[in-house]
């Protein structure tokens, strides 16, 4: 059983700041790729950034220059720094780890609950 636990969600205003952090928990061999999704009312989950196990870094258009995914592979935790925030970021922001179980089974993948994030004066 492999959960992954999202925090770090809220109410800012514009211009401010964010840290969402997402630990997995339970048994497996490792944490692959990671990253983190969002879906405003009314569109489909996009990909916001996302991070290798080698901290090779990939970010969407709209949120590069703002946002900074990192992770801490000793606390199976993945972070995600988000600075100068729009109205048009706000969003329900899901965790997701490619996890493999095994040493031998390739990564699947899990998501967390989500956490909301509300940009407004």
């Amino acid at each position: 059983q492999v959960q992954l636990v999202e925090s770090g969600g809220g109410l800012v205003q514009p211009g401010g700041s964010l840290r969402l952090s997402c630990t997995a928990s339970g048994s497996f061999f490792r944490i692959n790729t990671m990253g983190w999704y969002r879906q405003a009312p009314g569109k489909q989950r996009e990909l916001v950034a996302s991070i290798s196990r080698g901290s090779t870094t990939n970010y969407a258009d709209s949120v590069k220059g703002r946002f900074s995914i990192s992770r801490d592979n000793a606390k199976n935790t993945v972070y995600l720094q988000m600075n100068s925030l729009t109205p048009e970021d706000t969003a329900v922001y899901y965790c997701n780890g490619g996890v493999s179980l095994r040493i031998s089974n390739p990564p699947r993948d899990y998501w967390g609950q989500g956490t909301q994030v509300t940009v407004s004066s």
